[in-house]
């Protein structure tokens, strides 16, 4: 009984599902569209201006006559065209160095460095590590773990030296002769003022 009702129910579904014509183009008229395609495409064509070529080789482009078909089309394609590669991007160039270039162009200096020494404070140490490290904070609140030979500050600054309580930052000034100076900047960590 069981099994008859599980049976019925299948073949209801199956019955069901069939009335459901699929609407996928033929290859008639996938043909047309392809033609109505290609006219659309030349008439854009005639109505843009000629662009100026450099005076080098002409230039032929591989176009697919209307009502072609594909076999021949693709066959074809090849003979008598050339390559134009000028605003395409190289195929076997990889993007990760494309976003190493791009980051680079838009970030010259880490945030660290958009601020004056002074501006920063130290809120912490962790020194008794194998590599110490000071947690600093920017006027506007936003907190960053520093290392020894961290860029910081917007005079070329680096981290030279970590402590208990101090962080030693080495600066470049240039004075209006052109001469370079070297200078410890000392921030300490600020003792909260209770009473």
């Amino acid at each position: 009984m069981r099994n008859a009702a599980i049976a019925g129910s299948i073949a209801l579904l199956v019955l069901a599902g069939c009335d459901k014509e699929v609407n996928q183009p033929t290859s008639e008229e996938f043909q047309q569209e392809r033609a109505a395609l290609n006219a659309r495409v030349e008439a854009r064509k005639a109505k843009k201006p000629a662009r100026q070529a450099p005076a080098a080789a002409p230039k032929e482009i591989a176009a697919v006559p209307a009502g072609t078909p594909i076999s021949e089309s693709f066959a074809d394609s090849g003979s008598g065209s050339i390559y134009d590669k000028t605003d395409l991007r190289d195929p076997f160039r990889s993007f990760e160095w494309e976003r190493r270039e791009l980051a680079s162009e838009e970030l010259e200096g880490g945030p660290l460095e958009q601020f004056d020494v002074s501006q920063l404070s130290v809120i912490a140490v962790v020194w008794k590590t194998g590599s110490a490290r000071a947690l600093v904070e920017d006027p506007g609140g936003q907190s960053y773990i520093i290392a020894k030979g961290t860029r910081i500050g917007k005079n070329d600054g680096t981290v030279t030296k970590i402590d208990d309580n101090l962080v030693v930052v080495n600066e470049s000034y240039e004075d209006y002769l052109g001469n370079v100076t070297q200078k410890d900047v000392e921030l300490r960590i600020r003792r909260s003022e209770g009473g």
